[in-house]
C-alpha cells in the first residue's frame, strides 16, 4: 500500500506550477449545428482543461458521443467528426486530470441509457462523498465503466425509483455533496444545475431563441450568444422547447463562489458578478501597491498570469511596467510528462528573461499566487541570471495554506509553502529581495466588498483560511491525494 502511494506520488510530482483548473461544460438547446457550436464554446474553456474533450448530440430520434484526447481545435476542426454528432441538442466538456489514469472511458461527457431514456451528463467539481456513495453503490451491485465521480451522478439517477426525469435528478443530488456545475441533455431537454453554495461556475446565455449553459461567459461571446445571468446557487434550470423552468429543492444557503475564479482561473474576459475577471485582477494589483509601496525601477510580470495585477501595481505607483519575461505559447502536454530530463528544465520551456529589458534594473516581479514555491525560485534566479540588480516578489492573492477538496489541483498542505514556512522563511527560500503577498482585507476591498459587522461578505476562500463551507465525509486525512488517487474516482480523472 504505502509503495503505491510512493509510486503515485511520483507520477504526479510533474512541471505543473499553477493551480489547475478541472474542466469546463458546455451546452446548448434546440438550434441548428448545435454541436458545432458547442465545439466553439468548448474551444473558449479550452484553459478549463487540455487533456480531453468530448460532446454528445441528441437527433431527435439518438444520441451520438464523440471523445478524445487532447485539444477541441485539435480534434473538433473537421467537418466529418462534427458530422458524426447531428441533432439540434449537444453537451460538452473539457477535462483536465490531476490522478488516475489517462484513459479515453474517463473523457466526459458520461452517457447511460435508463428506464426513463437516455441521459449525457458532464460535471466540472469534485464530490467530497464519491468514496462513501460509490462503495455503497458497488456493494448494491453497480457496475462502473469508468473512473470518475461523474458517473457515480449517472449511476444514482438510473437508480432512483422516481418516475420523472426532473424528480430522479433530484433524487440524486440529494445524495451527493460537494461542488459542482453539471449540465445534462436527455431527449429534448437540456438541464444545468449548481451546487447549494455555488462554488463552481454556471451561466446561462441565449442565442436567439436558443438557450446556453457555459462555465464562462466568453464561452456566450465567441457565438455570438448573450449573456442571461448566473445559475443561481442550488437552482435546476430545465429548458425545453425554448422555455425554461427553474427548480430550486435544497434548502437556501448563502452563496460561496470559489475566489480563483476572480483571482486565477476564468478567463480574463468573462464577466463575474458584473464585471470582468481582468479588472478585478487589476485592482488585486493596485491594493497590493498600497499594502506594499516600493521604490524600484521597474514592475515586470510573470505571463500570463501575473499581467493584470502588474498594470494596476504599475498604475498605482506611476512606475514602468515592461516584459522582463516573455512567454513560449507553444508547450504543448508532450511537454508536461514526468520525464527526468522534461521537469529539470523547469520553466525555461514556458518562460525566458529579456535580458536588455531587466538588466542592472531594481525589479518588482509580479504574480497571482504562490503555491509550491518552487516556480518562484527558478523565475527570480533566471532573472538574476540575467542581470537584474534586485528582485522583489508581490503576489497578488493571500497565502495559500490549505487543499482544496472541490475540484481544483492543490497539493497537500505538507506541500504548501505558506502552510509551512513564514513570509522571511519563503523569501530567503525563493531568495527574493523582499516578499509581500497581497492581505485578506485587501483581497475583498479590491472586490468591491463592504464590511458588515467587522467581516466582509464571504466567498470560497479556504485556500487562505482553512474555513471549508463542505466538510468532505470521505475521510481523506491531510494527505488528500492518497483515497481519491488510489481509489481513482476523482472527477479529475
Amino acid at each position: 500500500m504505502k509503495k503505491s502511494i510512493k509510486n503515485l506520488r511520483k507520477k504526479l510530482k510533474i512541471f505543473n506550477p499553477k493551480l489547475k483548473e478541472e474542466c469546463g461544460v458546455f451546452g446548448i438547446s434546440n438550434i441548428s449545428d448545435a454541436s458545432t457550436l458547442t465545439a466553439l464554446g468548448l474551444h473558449a474553456l479550452q484553459h478549463r482543461g487540455q487533456e480531453g474533450c468530448g460532446i454528445v448530440s441528441y437527433d431527435e430520434k439518438n444520441y451520438h458521443s464523440e471523445k478524445r484526447f487532447g485539444l477541441v481545435g485539435d480534434n473538433f476542426n473537421k467537418e466529418k467528426v462534427l458530422k458524426k454528432l447531428p441533432g439540434n441538442y449537444a453537451i460538452g466538456h473539457n477535462r483536465y486530470s490531476t490522478t488516475g489514469g489517462t484513459t479515453l472511458r474517463n473523457v466526459q461527457p458520461f452517457f447511460a441509457d435508463t428506464n426513463t431514456g437516455g441521459i449525457a451528463v458532464a460535471h466540472n467539481g469534485n464530490l467530497t462523498n464519491a468514496i462513501t456513495l460509490r462503495k455503497k453503490l458497488v456493494d448494491d451491485g453497480a457496475i462502473f465503466y469508468s473512473t470518475s465521480d461523474t458517473e457515480t451522478i449517472v449511476q444514482l439517477i438510473a437508480k432512483s425509483k422516481r418516475e420523472k426525469k426532473i424528480d430522479k435528478i433530484i433524487d440524486a443530488l440529494f445524495q451527493i455533496q460537494g461542488a459542482y456545475a453539471i449540465v445534462m441533455l436527455t431527449k429534448n431537454t437540456l438541464i444545468g444545475v449548481r451546487d447549494p453554495y455555488g462554488i463552481r461556475p454556471l451561466v446561462l446565455g441565449k442565442l436567439k431563441n436558443s438557450y446556453i449553459l457555459a462555465s464562462e461567459t466568453c464561452a456566450l461571446d465567441i457565438i455570438g450568444a448573450k449573456f442571461v445571468r448566473e445559475v443561481e446557487n442550488g437552482e435546476i434550470v430545465c429548458i425545453e422547447n425554448n422555455e425554461l423552468k427553474s427548480f430550486k429543492p435544497f434548502p437556501k444557503k448563502k452563496q460561496r463562489p470559489c475566489v480563483f475564479e476572480y483571482i486565477y482561473f476564468a478567463r480574463p474576459d468573462s464577466i463575474l458578478n458584473n464585471k470582468c475577471a481582468y479588472e478585478y485582477r487589476k485592482n488585486f494589483g493596485k491594493e497590493l501597491a498600497k499594502e506594499a509601496d516600493i521604490d524600484v525601477d521597474l514592475i515586470v510580470p510573470v505571463p500570463d498570469s501575473g499581467n493584470a495585477a502588474a498594470i494596476g501595481f504599475s498604475q498605482h505607483l506611476e512606475k514602468k511596467f515592461d516584459l522582463g519575461l516573455i512567454r513560449n505559447h507553444y508547450v504543448g502536454r508532450t511537454f508536461i510528462e514526468p520525464a527526468q530530463k522534461i521537469r529539470s528544465l523547469g520553466v525555461k520551456l514556458k518562460l525566458n528573461a529579456n535580458k536588455s529589458t531587466i538588466k542592472n534594473k531594481k525589479i518588482v516581479l509580479i504574480d497571482d499566487s504562490l503555491v509550491r514555491g518552487t516556480t518562484c525560485y527558478k523565475i527570480v534566479k533566471m532573472l538574476y541570471d540575467s542581470g537584474a540588480k534586485e528582485v522583489h516578489v508581490r503576489i497578488a492573492s493571500p497565502e495559500i495554506r490549505f487543499p482544496d477538496f472541490y475540484g481544483i489541483d492543490t497539493p497537500t498542505k505538507k506541500e504548501l509553502l505558506a502552510a509551512n514556512k513564514s513570509n522571511d522563511e519563503i523569501c530567503k527560500y525563493i531568495n527574493a529581495k523582499s516578499l509581500k503577498f497581497l492581505s485578506l482585507d485587501g483581497l475583498y476591498r479590491a472586490m468591491g466588498f463592504e464590511k458588515r459587522n467587522n467581516t466582509y461578505p464571504q466567498l470560497t476562500d479556504h485556500y487562505f483560511t482553512g474555513d471549508y463551507p463542505i466538510k468532505p465525509m470521505d475521510k481523506l486525512g491531510d494527505d488528500k491525494v492518497t483515497q481519491l488517487s488510489l481509489l481513482s474516482i476523482s472527477s479529475n480523472n
